[in-house]
């Protein structure tokens, strides 16, 4: 496809999707559309700065996040993380994944942040949803696609996560999302503050990341777009309004999942890893932090094993990695991930590149779906 306006007019055309906002920056170079509605069957036009939930593309700020304590000195990569969550002090495991959540076995070391920071803690999704010890992460702890206004408040919810075994031993199994959740309660013990406060200070406000944050004020859902799942037949359900889940600041500010933001937000965020953490005069992060956010950190057998949702991708911290070109849009060291609200989010420091597709129907799967990948191929110049 010849231009990023046509990537996505396909689409909206199709009737896949309602609008969506596509920016793709390489150098200098800066190219935003916004095509289709915010609403759909609406007549609010889609605009550069329409509000999304954005889901999972939340994850590589709650990781900036966690490295900021660390250049703080408040916590090491290193470090057990049962100082700060003593809920995860005594962590029991379930002796193969298949068994049932009661025929446990104890675990062989303490969780560390390098743990949770690589999704490799012993929480969290594999491939088979169906094991025992997978259950509970969805009827007790609300994970899955994002629900804030459902969960309950971080105490709580770490005292029900105590109660739930781990499917693997720490270190050894690449799981997916909720290692995030469990890095924003961190994020919050260690600093003192509720990951809002902290994120808001040291991220948002430096990033000049004015529309993003944990809900849409009221002054601004006339930008805030429409969320909506395709049923069987392709028609669209209204999934949340426009004043439901994101109307206030929920009880447990998601790490994994819950913010909203806009494309020039999260292009801030982007352009700042680019820069190796600087954003004008002032350093952010270090280059070392930003270097070890975008290297993948997991072993070939890890990766292997993951491919439901990362297709064989390396993993950093907060985002994916890809370690070799795949297909046109896998480009050897792009760092991002996607979202399941219809999100997706990536930027490539050899070249510059900054990708942002930001859309309101939810994804059926891991598989991303035709838009997508139509949107990452014309990032990658196929």
């Amino acid at each position: 496809m010849s231009s990023l306006r046509e990537v996505l007019e396909t689409h909206v055309r199709d009737g896949s999707v309602p609008g969506a906002v596509g920016l793709v920056t390489r150098g200098a170079r800066v190219d935003v559309q916004a095509v289709g509605s915010a609403q759909d069957g609406g007549s609010v036009p889609m605009a550069r700065d329409s509000i999304f939930r954005i889901a999972s593309i939340t994850k590589p700020l709650t990781a900036a996040a966690a490295m900021m304590l660390i250049e703080d000195g408040r916590i090491a990569l290193e470090d057990p993380v049962a100082r700060w969550l003593p809920e995860l002090a005594s962590p029991s495991v379930v002796r193969t994944p298949e068994s049932p959540v009661d025929d446990v076995v104890p675990a062989l070391r303490p969780i560390t942040l390098f743990d949770l920071l690589t999704f490799r803690a012993g929480y969290g999704f594999p491939s088979d949803f169906s094991l025992p010890a997978v259950a509970p992460l969805f009827s007790e702890l609300k994970q899955g696609p994002p629900q804030p206004q459902a969960v309950v408040a971080p105490d709580a919810w770490m005292a029900a996560l105590s109660r739930i075994p781990l499917l693997h031993q720490p270190g050894e199994v690449w799981l997916y999302n909720t290692c995030s959740d469990i890095l924003g309660v961190l994020i919050a013990r260690v600093s003192g503050r509720s990951l809002p406060e902290f994120m808001a200070e040291r991220l948002f406000e430096p990033l000049g990341m004015t529309d993003t944050g944990f809900a849409v004020p009221a002054d601004r859902l006339d930008r805030f777009t429409g969320y909506y799942r395709a049923d069987a037949e392709g028609k669209l359900e209204q999934v949340d309004a426009a004043d439901g889940q994101w109307s206030s600041v929920p009880d447990f500010p998601s790490g994994a999942g819950g913010l909203v933001s806009t494309v020039d937000d999260w292009s801030a965020f982007a352009r700042m890893l680019l820069a190796e953490g600087a954003v004008g005069s002032r350093a952010l992060l270090t280059p070392e932090s930003v270097r070890q956010m975008t290297t993948d950190h997991l072993t070939s057998a890890q990766r292997a094993a993951s491919g439901l949702f990362t297709e064989g991708q390396g993993w950093g911290f907060g985002g994916s990695v890809d370690v070799e070109r795949l297909d046109p849009w896998n480009v050897p060291g792009r760092y991002g991930w996607v979202g399941g609200t219809g999100t997706a989010a990536h930027l490539v420091p050899a070249t510059g590149t900054v990708a942002i597709m930001l859309s309101q129907v939810e994804l059926a799967g891991p598989t991303p779906p035709v838009l997508m990948r139509d949107f990452w191929r014309y990032a990658a110049g196929g």
